[in-house]
């Protein structure tokens, strides 16, 4: 009970430090939303109204930063992360509607990688030093090259030469959002150049991690019992190698998928998909405070909220991370 405990206190401290300096990152930054507001709309919001707006914003020199902290703390409690200054809509509202985008698109991208990249590293790590291995060198080159390099590369190729898929967006602007098969055939033929280029730089870290767990495991003496026994090649594959090595891959999806809604910043501007990273880089460019720190909250939330489950779920199952000293 005093590991969970000890744990909980960590996370609530590290969520207050991460809130605190979201607060204070935007209001570091060099350059004036306001100014930026107006540069935005091109002489369409007159010089004199730039007072007004000021303390529309909140950014009066009259409020102290305390206070402002204080306010900032205290809408965050009631859920309010206040109105968008370059949407002109609430936080909220520009989330909840990104954050699904983001979910969608990763989270599925992920956990087609998890999936191929561990049943690869099963096979490979059985079956070392046959003509299967030449698969981790070429997916580990492919996990090296930049990610922006790469969908470029993709778009040229898929949506450029061959005219395959569409080289931006989410969905057929032609259509209206809704839950039919026709919308969900577009989602999924917009989002194919997207999700390929997360699987391909990231199965490689999901094949190398599981077929090195498959080389360690594969000596050991249960397995060894098991081969001798004459259970069948596949049962002692699957049912105690791979069984065992599988525990560290899955604490690592844990964690990635926290870092999926963060973590998608350079896919979601080459591709214009609107996610939570191009919300979040429109913000940057628009000196957006309320819309910057609203991403960077949803990004922490997740991570954190990733790291619980994986510090927990492993102080549950082994018992040894509870001990003390």
């Amino acid at each position: 009970m005093r590991f969970f405990v000890r744990r909980t206190i960590f996370y609530v401290i590290t969520f207050w430090a991460a809130m605190t300096i979201n607060f204070f990152i935007p209001r570091v930054m060099p350059g004036d939303p306001v100014t930026a507001l107006i540069a935005a709309n091109q002489g369409k919001i007159s010089p004199d109204a730039i007072e007004a707006i000021t303390k529309l914003f909140g950014l009066d020199e009259n409020t102290t930063l305390w206070q402002q902290y204080v306010n900032y703390w205290t809408q965050l409690f009631h859920g309010n992360l206040g109105i968008s200054f370059s949407g002109r809509e609430p936080v909220v509202d520009i989330l909840a509607r990104s954050l699904p985008w983001t979910i969608g698109l990763v989270g599925i991208a992920t956990i087609i990688s998890f999936t191929i990249g561990t049943l690869a590293g099963v096979a490979i790590g059985w079956r070392r030093g046959t003509r299967a291995d030449i698969l981790l060198p070429i997916s580990t080159f492919f996990s090296t090259v930049p990610y922006f390099w790469l969908a470029l590369v993709v778009i040229a190729l898929f949506a450029v030469r061959l005219g395959w898929f569409p080289a931006s967006g989410s969905y057929n602007r032609s259509m209206v959002p809704n839950l039919s098969w026709e919308f969900a055939g577009s989602v999924i033929y917009y989002g194919t150049l997207p999700a390929l280029t997360i699987i391909i730089t990231s199965v490689s870290g999901w094949i190398l991690g599981m077929r090195n767990m498959m080389v360690t495991v594969s000596s050991d003496d249960y397995v060894t019992v098991a081969q001798a026994k004459g259970l069948p090649e596949r049962k002692v594959m699957f049912g105690y190698a791979a069984r065992n090595a599988i525990l560290p891959q899955l604490s690592s999806f844990a964690l990635s998928l926290g870092f999926i809604v963060g973590g998608t910043l350079v896919m979601e501007t080459v591709f214009s998909y609107q996610g939570i990273g191009y919300q979040l880089l429109k913000a940057t460019a628009a000196k957006d405070y309320p819309l910057m720190q609203g991403c960077f909250l949803v990004i922490t939330v997740a991570v954190l909220l990733a790291n619980v489950i994986a510090d927990f779920a492993y102080g549950v199952l082994d018992p040894r991370t509870r001990q003390e000293g």
